[in-house]
C-alpha cells in the first residue's frame, strides 16, 4: 500500500509541472533546478535510517513513522492548495511532500529487505518486483485524471485531491505487525540514539567501503549521473506542440503501464541474466531510442505521416519499458547487499547514492539547458541538446567491469531449490 500511495500521488506531477510553468513562469532551466532541490530528502535517506532503527517512536520502529509521513505529506499539499504563490514556498511545500515520501520509502524499505535477506536473486526479484509493480499501479489509476483533472478544475483543486492520498499510508500503518520497544521514555534515550547512530556509521562505512559493495555502488551513481533534458521536452510539447494537460495525462498513463510491463519484462525474462549484460543492453537501446526525439522536435515524424501525439505515445512507451527493465537489478542488487540489523540504513545509503547520481545528471541537464539558450519561447538547440544527452547516457558503460560478473542464481544448488519451489 505505501508503494501504492508512491505511484498515486503522480496525481500532483503534472500540476506541478504547469503550476511552475505557467502561474509562477519559470524557464526550464529553473524548473529543473526547483525539481532537483525537491529531491534532497532523497539524499540523506540513512539519516531516516539511523532514525528508523535506532529511535523507535511511541514506541514501534516502523509504524510510528508511517504514521507521521503520512500526515506530512498531506500538510504539505494542503499548503500547496492554499497559500503557496512564489517559487520558493512552492520548493519548500515540494520538499516537504518529498521528506514525507522518502521517509515513508526507508521504513518501507526496511521491511522488504528484511523479508529479502537470504534469499536468491531471483526470489528476491520477485518481491521486488511486487513493490515497484504496486508503484507503477498506483501511477496508472491517477495517470489519466492526472490531466483530466488539471484542464477542468485547475492545478489548486488537484493538490487539494493529492492532499488526501497521504493519509492511506496513515491509515494502512496500524496494520503493521511489530512488536513494541520498550524503554523508549527513559532520560538516557538521547544517549542511546547518538550511541547507536556512531555504531551504525562504523557498521555502515564497513559494508560500504568493501569492494564488492562500493564498485557495484560508483557504476550505479555514475550511471544515474548522466544529464536529462525532460524540462526542456515538457516546455517544448506544451508551448510549441500545443499537448494539452488531458493529453499528457493520457501519456502518462501510457507510461505507467509501460513501467509495469518492464517490471513484468524482468520478472519474467531477465532475473537470472547477469547484470552487466542487462546494462549493458538496455543502455545502449535506451540511447538509440532516445534519440527519437529529435524526430519530434524537427518534425520528420509528420513528414512520415505520424502524428506528434501518436509519435509521443510510442516514444514514451518504449522508453520506459527499457528503463524500468534496466533499474530493477540495482534494487535487487542493493537488498541483497544488506546485512542483518541495519537494513534500513544501508539500504538507503546505497538508493541516496542513486539518488545523488539522478539528481546530479538533473542539475547537469538544467546547465545545459541554460548553456544552449533552450527557453520556454525558444528552442533552436533543443536537438543538440537532445543527442548529447542521449550519448552521454553511453559513458558508463566502459565501466561495466565494476559490477558482478555472474548471476548470484548460476551455481545448481540454487537452481535445484528454486526448481522445487516452483
Amino acid at each position: 500500500m505505501v508503494y501504492f500511495v508512491q505511484g498515486v500521488l503522480g496525481l500532483a506531477r503534472l500540476a506541478v509541472s504547469f503550476y511552475l510553468k505557467d502561474d509562477l513562469h519559470l524557464d526550464p532551466a529553473e524548473t529543473a533546478v526547483v525539481s532537483g532541490f525537491s529531491a534532497f530528502p532523497w539524499l540523506v535517506k540513512p539519516l531516516y535510517g539511523f532514525i528508523s532503527d535506532s529511535v523507535p517512536l511511541f514506541g514501534y520502529r516502523r509504524r510510528s513513522y508511517l504514521i507521521l509521513s503520512g500526515l506530512l505529506g498531506a500538510l504539505s499539499w494542503t499548503l500547496m492548495a492554499t497559500l503557496v504563490d512564489s517559487k520558493y514556498g512552492a520548493a519548500f511545500c515540494i520538499l516537504l511532500g518529498s521528506l514525507s515520501v522518502a521517509f515513508s520509502d526507508v521504513v518501507v524499505d526496511s521491511m522488504v529487505v528484511e523479508r529479502a535477506r537470504g534469499e536468491s536473486q531471483s526470489m528476491s526479484g520477485s518481491l521486488q518486483s511486487l513493490c515497484w509493480g504496486s508503484s507503477a499501479f498506483g501511477g496508472i489509476v491517477s495517470s489519466y485524471f492526472s490531466g483530466s483533472l488539471v484542464d477542468a478544475y485547475g492545478v489548486r483543486f488537484v493538490f487539494g485531491v493529492t492532499a488526501l492520498l497521504p493519509l492511506i499510508t496513515s491509515v494502512v500503518a496500524v496494520l503493521v505487525k511489530e512488536q513494541p520497544v520498550r524503554g523508549i521514555n527513559r532520560p538516557s534515550a538521547s544517549y542511546n540514539f547518538l550511541g547507536s547512530s556512531r555504531q551504525h556509521v562504523v557498521e555502515l562505512w564497513d559494508a560500504v567501503s568493501q569492494r564488492n559493495v562500493f564498485l557495484p555502488t560508483l557504476f550505479i551513481f555514475l550511471w544515474q549521473a548522466t544529464p536529462q533534458s525532460d524540462s526542456a521536452m515538457f516546455f517544448f510539447t506544451t508551448n510549441k506542440l500545443g499537448f494539452t494537460p488531458e493529453f499528457l495525462g493520457r501519456v502518462k498513463l501510457v507510461t505507467s503501464i509501460a513501467s509495469l510491463l518492464g517490471v513484468g519484462l524482468y520478472n519474467g525474462f531477465l532475473k537470472k541474466v547477469p547484470l552487466r549484460k542487462i546494462f549493458l543492453v538496455t543502455t545502449i537501446f535506451g540511447s538509440a531510442l532516445g534519440m527519437s526525439q529529435v524526430l519530434l522536435v524537427t518534425g520528420i515524424n509528420r513528414e512520415w505521416g505520424i502524428s506528434d501525439e501518436w509519435f509521443a505515445i510510442g516514444d514514451s512507451l518504449i522508453i520506459t519499458v527499457l528503463g524500468q527493465a534496466s533499474f530493477m537489478p540495482v534494487l535487487v542488487l542493493a537488498a541483497k547487499l544488506c546485512p542483518e540489523g541495519m537494513e534500513a540504513t544501508l539500504f538507503a545509503t546505497l538508493m541516496s547514492i542513486s539518488n545523488g547520481g539522478s539528481l546530479l545528471g538533473g542539475l547537469i541537464g538544467a546547465g545545459l539547458t541554460q548553456l544552449f539558450g533552450v527557453t520556454k519561447d525558444s528552442f533552436h538547440n533543443l536537438s543538440t541538446l537532445i543527442i548529447l544527452c542521449n550519448l552521454s547516457s553511453l559513458l558508463p558503460l566502459p565501466l561495466l567491469g565494476l559490477l558482478p560478473q555472474e548471476s548470484p542464481d548460476s551455481n545448481s544448488e540454487t537452481t535445484d531449490m528454486e526448481l522445487k519451489s516452483n
